[in-house]
Order: structure tokens, then sequence, then C-alpha cells
């Protein structure tokens, strides 16, 4: 089948772009009564229970109080920068969904449609640009306030940024060394050729996207630029209503667009085990795959396929943030200094310690000629599940694995200090 052209592109564009960001706005929403209702399990708590069938209206009672509720103008802000700051902060958070694909090709018989708003050559290097504009809206917000505590929580969200960018890039050139190309589509294809998820061959480049993704959104452990126990509520402390309310649409808005990268970069975004529902672009043509003597496997689009690996991105997208959700109320705030040693003494070296074995390993299997396939995601598994197993043991220290068995043994010296006998009586 060929690709949907014409005027029918244009209205499958505005199809695909409301639709697309609806169920954005939506999942965004309800993220926020997911956290509420799972902290509240984790607490033995009940949660938001009254407003709708099992509380389930609660984000829209929470979006009308905050439309109705007073809007405040610290009478020392920079009135333009304050209000400024809540919009750069929420446009980078909605737009960056763009270029990622949320499902199969849909056939229609205009031709087939692309599941996802504009397919970019320049698909994850988009990502990462615009959501780190984020930053200069919350640095913006901090300082517009004229309060203190609000500008220390713009600068730490700066540094936190800056230190923990460089992580989140590092790892993720092994992805892009094993898939050979930036666009998302195109990573998803050559999940599917190998056999198996990236997640697997380059497990060490997933923890470590995986941290840096959460520092990335100021999510707990990260939280530093909010730290309400040292800074009230950081850079938003001064904002009330929807201004505040866009700092929060912003930060789950890119938990949201983060989990979804998580998924398509190392679960195979909407890929789901076996080949039924290999397709990829090539040269024009719609394919599965190519057969032994080189020629093409033409795909078979469906609407159930679309519809079932939608559900498929969906639940891997929900796995993520369900784990945002559960470390967010499992594990308590870093230090500041813990924050930063982290990205700069273990995340940076060991992403470009990783990035060079990774390639490496890539380089030998080519030399000896391995094809491009399951066995050689395997090798990449081994390699990659060795550096992963010594990194974890590395950042245990005996702390976590080996348990309080093992420091049972340790012997504990306590020495006094001996305390000069003053003269006289």
């Amino acid at each position: 089948m060929e690709p949907i052209s014409g005027i029918w592109a244009l209205v499958a564009m505005s199809l695909k772009t409301t639709g697309i960001f609806t169920i954005v706005i939506l999942t965004v929403a309800y993220a926020t009564l997911a956290e509420r209702r799972i902290s509240a399990w984790i607490q033995d708590r009940h949660g938001p229970n009254r407003v709708g069938p099992q509380g389930l209206l609660q984000p829209i009672a929470d979006g009308i109080k905050n439309i109705l509720k007073e809007e405040t103008l610290p009478a020392t802000a920079s009135k333009l920068f304050f209000i400024l700051a809540p919009i750069l902060v929420l446009v980078p958070s909605m737009v960056t969904f763009a270029v990622i694909p949320i499902a199969a090709p849909l056939p229609t018989p205009a031709g087939v449609v692309d599941m996802m708003i504009a397919d970019v050559p320049i698909g994850i290097l988009y990502v990462l640009a615009f959501s780190s504009l984020a930053v200069y809206g919350v640095v913006l917000g901090g300082w517009a306030s004229n309060n203190k505590y609000a500008f220390l929580g713009g600068l730490r969200a700066s540094a936190q940024m800056v230190s923990y960018e460089v992580a989140l890039g590092l790892s993720l050139i092994p992805v892009l060394m094993l898939a050979g190309n930036v666009t998302l589509t195109e990573m998803i294809w050559q999940q599917q050729q190998l056999g198996m998820w990236f997640a697997f061959p380059l497990s060490l480049a997933f923890i470590l996207f995986v941290v840096s993704a959460f520092a990335e959104t100021n999510r707990l452990p990260f939280d530093m630029p909010e730290a309400e126990s040292e800074l009230v509520t950081g850079y938003h402390t001064e904002y009330s209503a929807m201004k505040f309310s866009a700092f929060m649409i912003s930060e789950f808005g890119h938990m949201v667009t983060a989990s979804a990268l998580m998924a398509t970069l190392f679960l195979g975004g909407w890929d789901l085990p076996g080949s039924w529902d290999n397709a990829f672009w090539y040269q024009g043509q719609l394919i599965s795959g190519f057969a032994a003597d080189g020629s093409v496997v033409l795909a078979s689009p469906a609407i159930w396929k679309t519809l079932v690996t939608f559900a498929g991105f969906a639940a891997k997208t929900g796995l993520f943030l369900v784990l945002y959700i559960w470390i967010r109320w499992t594990l308590p705030r870093f230090r500041y200094d813990q924050v930063m040693a982290l990205g700069w003494k273990v995340m940076l070296p060991t992403s470009l310690a990783y990035v060079m074995l990774v390639a490496g390993t890539i380089l030998v299997l080519d030399e000896v000629g391995l094809a491009y396939g399951f066995t050689y995601g395997l090798v990449l598994t081994a390699v990659s599940g060795a550096a992963t197993f010594g990194f974890v043991f590395y950042i245990d220290r005996g702390r976590t694995i080996t348990g309080a068995a093992a420091q049972r043994g340790q012997k504990v010296e306590i020495k006094t200090i001996p305390v000069p006998v003053p003269a006289g009586d």
C-alpha cells in the first residue's frame, strides 16, 4: 500500500495532531490522579475518592479550581518574565511528543497513515533539543519572582540540567551506534530486525538513561530545584492558580514524554514480540523485512494491528510512569552534593567507558562478519550484562545487594581522645 498523500494527508495530519495532543493532555491529567492514588496505596491511605466514581473526576475538579483561583503577582517581580516563564516551561513538554510513533501504520482507503505527527529526520535530536529548553523557563521563573528561595531553585535546576544532560546524551550514543540512525521509526525497525529490544543488548545504557531522565524531569530523588524542606517550593514559590498549574502540567508532561521515549528507545516502542507487526517504509514501500535472497517482504497493515500495538505502547509508557511514581514515594531526596557527585563522578565516566565498550564490541562483531540479528544481540547482551553487573555492584558498595548480614563481621573500632587534665584543682 502507498502512503497517504494529497488533501487526505492534510486531513490525516490535522486528525493526528488533535488526537495525539488530546491523548497527551488526558494522560497528564490522570497521571496526577494516578500519583495520588498510588502514593495513598503505598502509605496505606484511601487517596482521592470523592469526586466522581472512585475519584475519576478529581483532575477535572483540580483544573476548575486552578482556573477560578486568584492570580497573584509579587510587587517586586519582573512582570513580563514572570508571566513568560510558565509558557516557556509548558510548550516544550507538549511539542516533544510530536516525533514519537505510538502505533503501527494505519491502513485507510486513501493510503497508509503513520501513527505519529511528524517523522522528522532528526528524530531523537528534536526531542533532546526541545526538552532542554524547559530549564530556561524554570530559571526565568526563579529570577523573575525576585525571591531568594525561587532564585536558588532556578540555579539548582540549571546546574542539574547541565550535569545530567551530558550523561543522558552519552547514554544515547550506544543506541545510535546500534540503530545507525537518529529517527525513532528507524530505531523501532532495528529492534524488530535484531529480534530483541535494546534494553537487553544495551542494558547499562538503559539504566543510565532512566537515571538521567529522572534528573532531567526534576523528580525525586532529584527534585533539588523545588526541595520544600529547603526552598519552600523552589522556583515556583511565588506562583499561583493557572501559572502554578502550568509548571505542574509541564512536569507531568515531561514525565509522559520521557516514559514514551524510554519505551521507544529500549522496549521497542509499539513493537510487540513476534514478527507479525513488523512494518517499515523502504523505498516508498511498507515492508516487514527481507527474504533470504535480499528481496523485500511487503507488510500487511491492518486496523487491528494498529489498535493492538497502540495498547502495547500505552502499557510500556504506563510502566515507566508507574516507576516514576513508585520511586517518588519510596526513596528520600538526595543531598545537593550527592546529586552533583553522581552526575559528574559516576554517570559521566561510566557513560564514556560504556560507549567505548559498545563501540569496540560492535567493531569486533562486524570484523568477524556476524550478521545483524538475534545472535548479534545475544553477544552484545552478554557484554553489556557483565558491564551492568560490575556497575551495580560498584554503586551498591555492600549496602543493599549483600545486605546487613555481610556487615555483621565488620569490627567497629571506637577511638577515645584523651582529654588533658587542667592544672590546679
